[in-house]
């Protein structure tokens, strides 16, 4: 069962349609809350950063039927979690403990290729 439904068909002149699709363009472009003045009403839509789409097109019985579709979740996608500080310190502190650490005098970091030659003399 679909939550909503909203079907249009009418008649449009080439510049009608072509201003249906910039003001579709439009709010694809600024994303987020958005509102689409489709007579006689207006639609508002929540679209996100990320979306599919499907172009069809069929030829037959002297007309041409072009389909544009875009489809997105409802509710918000969950994005793989970002490395944190401290999920980046666990990481770390696991590495050093299977390699000595080497300290610096100055507390400052050390390079990559600075700590691996460090960790390589004898």
């Amino acid at each position: 069962m679909k939550d909503l439904k909203f079907e249009q068909k009418r008649s449009l002149s080439r510049l009608e349609a072509a201003d249906q699709l910039t003001a579709l363009a439009a709010a694809l472009r600024e994303g987020g809350d958005a509102e689409l003045e489709l007579s006689p009403g207006t639609l508002s839509l929540r679209i996100p950063d990320d979306l599919r789409s499907e172009v069809e097109v069929e030829i037959g019985n002297g007309e041409i039927e072009l389909e544009i579709e875009f489809k997105w979740p409802t509710a918000p996608t969950r994005t793989a979690p970002a490395r944190t500080v401290a999920g980046t310190e666990k990481a770390t502190k696991r590495k050093k403990a299977a390699v000595k650490p080497v300290r610096s005098g100055t507390g400052a970091s050390r390079s990559k290729s600075a700590k691996r030659s460090a960790t390589k003399t004898p």
